[in-house]
């Protein structure tokens, strides 16, 4: 269904078929983000609940990123051998059952091992998804495909939060799991009944070994150039997220009760900027408009880490600025990303890719906690300037390589086309 590369201004429309796997390709990244941004609004409900201090619940939330990281490389040299349909049912149904676990665990080791294998399964799911994005659809149309679904993230920012505190108030904090499973059931079924099979890439030769897929595609100079620029890209925009509420409330002045307004707000921002951006991005080069995102979301970082009491309107509008830049960034950089592997290496490609970003992400939090002081639970956060500092530089890092990604998409292209029949 992939067709012949265009131009970088053809816009190629969906199908009607296309539409229902973006739709369908949405809401199963919805449910694995909710499940991970859930953990953080039920913080102090599981810590009094299980009687945990901050370490043991860092512990539970970090067992996931670094469990989705090591899947991705375990499942590497296995993810083009089989049908990509049915390996995304097999990684969903086990995120199902992990996420079961989480909501009937009543002891910590048993939350943390919950969590372990949610992590495992879950964290494959997003590799699997962009690999069927770039078989069955055309680079002219990835960046509209990418905003589409990446509006999980922001609609897990609305959903997860509030309604997650609201479930985990009334009726207890493993309900919201339970109730996150539940949707996994029926999303489930509908890829059984309505995803068709996804097997193009099983008619082009592979390595025989799962180990030598893997080492083949580790080995890639291109695959490696990608791999870093997710990589330091991830970095850069995971190092503010854990210390995002804790600025907002001592730093600024946010009152708890505000929180949740603020996170809604902004989560509804990206619902609106993601397919905007995704649309634009199909239109204009994508480097260029991933280099005017970067630089606004650069000089955003070093605005917002150094404010100090602010009104709760500008910190609002800053916010949404900020998400601004960040999803910008986001959109045209995976429809980059996406382009760069050949079809016989796509889910091997992805699957590494997709680990390399959880684990960035947590080297990021680690990173962030290393910089980050605070005297007292109640005293502002120090050194959240240096925070932003740092990810100007890693943004500044990235810039450098994702140009890098671009020229070798372009020149795939431009090879695609010396070979095309006339």
């Amino acid at each position: 269904m992939n067709t012949t590369p265009m131009t970088q201004s053809s816009t190629i429309p969906f199908t009607r078929y296309q539409i229902m796997v973006v739709v369908i390709l949405a809401i199963t990244q919805f449910t694995v983000i909710l499940d991970f941004m859930i953990m953080s609004p039920l913080g102090d409900i599981l810590m009094k609940s299980m009687h945990l201090i901050p370490s043991e619940f860092g512990l539970a939330v970090s067992a996931y990123a670094f469990s989705a990281g090591i899947s991705g490389f375990l499942t590497a040299g296995f993810s083009d051998r089989f049908d990509r349909k049915k390996l995304l049912l097999f990684f969903y149904v086990g995120f199902i059952i992990g996420t079961v676990l989480c909501g009937i665990a009543h002891t910590y080791w048993f939350l943390v091992s919950a969590r372990i294998i949610t992590g495992l399964f879950g964290g494959v799911i997003g590799s699997i998804s962009m690999a069927i994005i770039a078989d069955l659809f055309a680079l002219q149309q990835r960046g509209r495909v990418m905003g589409y679904v990446q509006m999980a993230f922001g609609a897990s920012q609305v959903l997860g939060i509030p309604i997650g505190l609201y479930i985990a108030t009334g009726w207890g904090w493993e309900m919201p799991f339970l109730m996150v499973a539940a949707l996994g059931v029926l999303t489930a079924v509908v890829i059984g009944f309505y995803l068709r099979p996804i097997n193009e890439h099983l008619r082009v030769k592979s390595e025989k070994s799962a180990f030598a897929h893997l080492w083949h595609t580790l080995a890639q100079r291109n695959y490696r150039i990608g791999f870093m620029a997710t990589a330091l890209l991830s970095v850069g925009g995971f190092m503010m997220m854990p210390f995002g509420s804790a600025f907002a409330i001592n730093n600024l002045q946010v009152t708890e009760q505000q929180l949740p307004l603020l996170f809604m707000v902004s989560g509804l921002s990206t619902l609106v900027i993601m397919p905007f951006v995704g649309r634009f991005s199909d239109k204009v080069d994508k480097y260029k408009l991933f280099v005017i995102a970067s630089l606004w979301l650069m000089v955003m970082c070093v605005w917002y880490t150094n404010l100090s009491v602010t009104p709760l309107w500008i910190v609002v509008v800053l916010n949404v600025l900020l998400m601004a830049g960040v999803t910008s960034r986001m959109i045209p950089s995976s429809a980059l990303t996406s382009a760069v592997p050949e079809l016989k290496d796509r889910g091997a490609f992805m699957s590494i890719n997709a680990s390399l970003q959880q684990l960035a992400g947590g080297i990021a939090a680690a990173l962030a906690g290393k910089i980050v002081v605070q005297q007292t639970n109640f005293s502002p956060l120090e050194h959240y300037d240096v925070v932003g500092y740092v990810v100007v530089v890693f943004s500044i890092l990235g810039l450098f390589f994702m140009y890098r990604v671009d020229r070798v998409v372009k020149r795939g292209i431009a090879l695609k086309n010396t070979k095309a029949p006339l």
